[in-house]
């Protein structure tokens, strides 16, 4: 709960984010680097959902899911690089204790989103596979709809019960957040009272979103594997593989380095070491999908070369 302030201390009104590096020289390049990955995962990112808009043999649950996720790629770093490019050439790295509320907020409604939608692409793989007559019977647009909504109103909803009781903690002291964006435990790490309790909340959530996720990805997936071990024709089967791998691949990094920083004891909590792992799921996951979604993904090719021709 709140407490009011003593005679000598202060609220703090903005944080520092210390982000990589002090050094000048160093932040160019940085700069650099960022910016060239930044822009590379929006475009890329962009150009798959042009693609999806542009192309009506893309007008699938398949490639609908892939559009949000696509979206919520570009959300999501778009949370986080600007302002830290921003940070890498300025000398000031503040950032207001509201512009750090919203920056936490949607941070987290942009990744737990993610977790969620990703479920539902398993699912559609699901329905896809063991149950191929009926795909677009099951998987109708009507329930496309309500599973890209509800992913969403999940998302936002549990990011904000987690920044409402992190934010809500008193900061008195120390405002240099060891981070290069408010990110949960990195700002409560400041808190000038015991964060045991919102430890547990954050506990709970991490069980929530990512176990509980990861646990229906994999029994999606044990499903899918099942039947086509059942297919009898080799050709009918690595397709059948094909058209998961890309998922496949997206989730592993993506919940790799979550369950790494959210799945581990407060104890191991390591504030260099953390911010490269968010980092890597944050920037280069974003990047990544567009990149293995259109290489492996032949529907993809072909609707590029058919835009690029006309």
């Amino acid at each position: 709960m709140w407490m009011p302030p003593g005679q000598n201390q202060s609220w703090v009104s903005e944080f520092i984010l210390l982000g990589f590096s002090s050094d000048p020289t160093t932040n160019r390049i940085l700069f650099s680097v960022f910016l060239l990955l930044y822009l590379s995962s929006v475009l890329g990112n962009g150009l798959i959902i042009t693609l999806i808009y542009l192309d009506m043999h893309l007008h699938t649950p398949m490639y609908f899911f892939l559009c949000i996720l696509s979206l919520l790629d570009m959300s999501y770093v778009t949370t986080t690089v600007p302002q830290m490019l921003v940070h890498l050439l300025s000398r000031s790295q503040t950032i207001s204790f509201a512009g750090c509320w919203l920056q936490m907020y949607m941070f987290g409604a942009m990744g737990l989103t993610e977790c969620i939608l990703f479920v539902v692409m398993a699912f559609d793989r699901y329905v896809a596979i063991c149950y191929p007559l009926r795909y677009t019977v099951i998987l109708n647009w009507g329930l496309c709809t309500q599973l890209s909504a509800g992913t969403w109103a999940c998302g936002f909803f549990v990011s904000f019960i987690h920044t409402f009781f992190t934010m809500r903690l008193p900061y008195c002291g120390p405002n240099m957040v060891n981070h290069y964006c408010c990110e949960g435990p990195s700002v409560r790490s400041l808190a000038c009272m015991d964060t045991h309790v919102i430890e547990m909340v954050d506990s709970v959530i991490s069980v929530l979103m990512v176990v509980a996720p990861l646990s229906l990805i994999l029994a999606s997936y044990i499903r899918i594997a099942q039947a086509i071990l059942k297919i009898k024709s080799m050709q009918a089967r690595c397709k059948a593989f094909s058209t998961c791998a890309s998922h496949l691949t997206v989730i592993t990094f993506f919940y790799a380095p979550a369950t790494y920083l959210y799945m581990r004891p407060n104890s191991s909590y390591s504030p260099e070491q953390d911010k490269h792992v968010s980092l890597f799921y944050n920037v280069f996951t974003a990047l990544l999908n567009p990149v293995v979604y259109s290489l492996r993904n032949k529907d993809m090719k072909r609707a590029f070369l058919k835009v690029m021709g006309r």
